[in-house]
């Protein structure tokens, strides 16, 4: 649909607004849709947020659909005002605050980032139906949000390394690689056919045995008890019992004692990776954690935003 279309069809939407019965005209200058902590939110505010959309919802083949989209998208957009005054009272209660340097400071750093010249930057931006008035207020309202919930749900959000280095090994099998062990081991052995008291007192000497271990001390320790190192093993080199315990391990990390066939084996991973034609962990690592790290903070800012709903109080009139 053409630009004109699309304005005519904005200007039929008012007009059919300004026609609903004795109080449509109070309804077009000015009508109250919703109320924050007694704050207002206007039909205006409605509308203008809503300009971008537009042209989406005036693609729909038929009237009726152009207004259940319409009605659709109001709700929806209703939905972040709310957010926004919410957002907005918590930060002016804590001093949080945007600056117009710090818009101007973001629209460089988005422009740069994306190659452009302040031209294609304008270009773009009324290619996507927003001025640059409309673009600034926009920006800033998302910088306050990031602002308010780097200060108030950042400190929910804990991406640890074995949580990252799952994901890692989670993806690798998930394209058909394989994973691998560079492990050293120690056993302390069990006779066959040792009876059910020798068996336990070889645990327990296991677990005297592994309270000793650290990383440092472990080769060491490996030799002299006639241990060692047991060099790269892939997936299905081990009894299935003590690879499931390996599998838990993160690098440089020492096992408990698990029972294998010829006595209790302590293992210490020294290193792990994927298949020679996956990239390595260190190669990924920072990738994995920004996309865990903002998929949590997604999480919690549901959450955040759910709690504040919950304490608030918020009227729709729309």
């Amino acid at each position: 649909m053409t630009r004109l279309a699309v304005v005519a069809f904005v200007l039929v939407l008012m007009a059919n607004t300004a026609s609903r019965g004795s109080t449509a005209r109070a309804d077009v200058v000015e009508r109250v849709v919703a109320t924050v902590n007694d704050e207002a939110i206007f039909l205006s505010d409605l509308r203008k947020r809503a300009v971008p959309f537009l042209p989406q919802v005036a693609e729909a083949p038929t009237e009726t659909e152009r207004a259940s989209r319409l009605k659709d998208l109001y709700e929806e957009l209703l939905n972040v005002l709310v957010d926004d005054q919410l957002l907005r009272q918590l930060a002016a209660g804590s001093g949080i605050r945007v600056t117009e340097a710090d818009v101007d400071s973001a629209i460089e750093n988005l422009r740069l980032q994306n190659n452009m010249t302040e031209e294609q930057l304008a270009q773009a931006l009324d290619a996507q139906g927003f001025t640059k008035a409309q673009y600034r207020r926009d920006l800033k309202r998302q910088l306050l949000r990031l602002k308010v919930m780097n200060e108030r749900v950042r400190s929910r959000v804990n991406v640890t390394e074995e949580e990252v280095r799952a994901r890692y090994e989670q993806r690798a099998r998930g394209e058909g690689n394989e994973l691998r062990f560079q492990v050293s081991h120690i056993v302390v052995p069990v006779a066959e056919g040792a009876s059910a008291i020798q068996v336990a007192a070889k645990r327990q000497e296991a677990k005297t045995l592994r309270a000793s271990l650290t990383p440092e001390n472990f080769n060491a320790r490996a030799t002299q008890l006639g241990g060692g190192d047991l060099g790269w093993l892939s997936q299905g080199d081990l009894p299935e019992e003590l690879e499931r315990e390996l599998l838990q391990l993160s690098t440089g990390e020492i096992s408990a004692p698990v029972r294998g066939s010829s006595g209790f084996h302590i293992f210490f991973l020294e290193d792990r990776q994927a298949g020679a034609d996956f990239p390595s962990y260190e190669e990924m690592k920072q990738e994995l954690y920004r996309e865990m790290l903002d998929a949590a903070m997604l999480r919690q800012e549901k959450i955040f935003l759910d709690e504040m709903r919950r304490q608030a109080v918020v009227n729709r009139m729309l």
